[in-house]
């Protein structure tokens, strides 16, 4: 995405090196902050693509910093810097880095979770499904998905807040007529949950409807 806004929320520790000039020189405009506090503060007026949260410069975990972020706008992206060795949980930002690492990494994970230029990307909820670059995000959980798991949220999004039933869903999805044996259906939900929800085994947002089929509540 050309003229992408990132957000850098980083300290003044001068042992912690700043992302922000190498960020600039890849083109991308960086609106640097220096605590949790004031990027919620300035986060509407700012209008970010991206988020870049530093926690190593913070002397701080990240973690409450990206939940804060989350809960004023769960669809921005967020990738979170930690200290080599820091234990963090993987599902706190879309996506962790630990020190130390290039500045081409950094930006290699930055590119897959912008917004794309084109019109593939639906938001419904919290859901943003980045078609173009196969790439779901919901909450703070952000995953790759197959061709054929793109094709099955883009129905039920679709529908969201109506139950699709089974058979429809498999006719839709791998374009047959025959319905005799849906299991894989079954296997390709549980997939999608994983991608989607925090706890995959008591889902928020893909809710089994016994016997008729599967609703998607966003």
């Amino acid at each position: 995405m050309k003229d992408a806004k990132i957000l850098l929320i980083e300290g003044r520790h001068t042992e912690v090196p700043s992302f922000a000039p190498d960020l600039q020189k890849k083109g991308f405009e960086v609106v640097i902050v220096q605590s949790g506090g004031e990027a919620a503060k300035r986060l509407d007026k700012i209008a970010p693509h991206l988020a870049v949260v530093n926690a190593a410069s913070l002397r701080s975990s990240g973690v409450r910093i990206c939940q804060s972020l989350n809960e004023r706008d769960a669809k921005l992206p967020i990738i979170l810097i930690v200290a080599n060795g820091a234990e963090v949980d993987k599902d706190a930002a879309d996506a962790v880095l630990s020190l130390p690492f290039t500045a081409q990494k950094l930006v290699n994970r930055i590119k897959p979770l912008l917004p794309s230029d084109g019109k593939n990307v639906i938001h419904v909820g919290p859901i943003r499904l980045d078609v173009e670059h196969r790439r779901v995000k919901c909450l703070s959980k952000s995953s790759k998905l197959t061709p054929r798991l793109i094709k099955l949220l883009r129905i039920l999004l679709d529908h969201h807040g109506e139950v699709v039933e089974r058979e429809s869903l498999f006719k839709r999805v791998w374009d047959t007529n025959y319905t005799g044996d849906t299991r894989t259906l079954d296997v390709h939900i549980s997939w999608l949950r994983r991608a989607i929800e925090i706890d995959p085994n008591n889902p928020r947002f893909l809710k089994t409807i016994r016997g008729v089929g599967y609703r998607l509540d966003v």
